[in-house]
């Protein structure tokens, strides 16, 4: 090759290499970041032991978890409590109780912090177990649950607790698998939005 077109040959510009685009470096492709779900579960007859929890699930470097710290400060009638299914057995992912109706006697208290604390904690360890919930991102992971507490259990003589159990464990363990798997769709909504009405307001009456 002549020194002319070597000089040519050697400054002509070379096609750029395309390389796959790399990941976001510290950010997993199945991290869960802000996700929501709610169900509601009814007592049975007699009893006011309905429940419906509104749940969030995120990770602990998100929205979720910059509200559930946010959520850690006290204010009267509105105690907030972590899941626990016994003392030193609090549950993964950490899950933050708020409730829904202000807390004015102790017998409300002894309900949101011991019968409904034990299924909220049992629904979301069951959830884990069940792999609902990813195990291997547990420490990653927080849950934050509006719980619902009708007023009535706290000056009902014959309140069952094993239903007022029941209701918010099972409500509890379907909000998170609905919040999980993004339910109801958009298409379900859509389709329902003049088949399905809000159960404390008639549009007709």
């Amino acid at each position: 090759m002549s020194g002319d077109l070597w000089t040519l040959w050697s400054n002509a510009p070379r096609p750029q290499q395309t390389r796959p685009p790399r990941p976001l470096k510290g950010i997993a492709l199945n991290k869960i970041v802000f996700k929501s779900g709610e169900a509601t579960v009814l007592a049975k007859d007699g009893q006011f032991t309905d429940a419906m929890p509104e749940i969030l699930v995120g990770c602990v470097d998100g929205p979720v978890g910059h509200a559930f710290a946010n959520m850690m400060g006290q204010s009267a009638g509105h105690t907030r409590m972590f899941a626990i299914r016994a003392c030193n057995q609090q549950v993964r992912p950490a899950t933050l109780m708020v409730p829904k109706v202000t807390m004015k006697s102790m017998a409300y208290v002894d309900l949101f912090g011991g019968t409904v604390q034990s299924a909220t904690a049992d629904a979301v360890l069951d959830c884990v177990i069940e792999g609902i919930l990813p195990k291997d991102q547990v420490n990653d992971l927080c849950i934050v649950s509006l719980v619902w507490i009708d007023p009535r259990c706290a000056t009902d003589a014959n309140l069952d607790h094993k239903d007022l159990y029941r209701t918010n464990y099972e409500a509890t363990k379907l909000a998170i698998q609905r919040a999980l798997n993004d339910e109801p769709s958009i298409d379900e909504l859509i389709a329902n939005r003049h088949r399905i009405k809000h159960d404390m307001y008639d549009p007709e009456a």
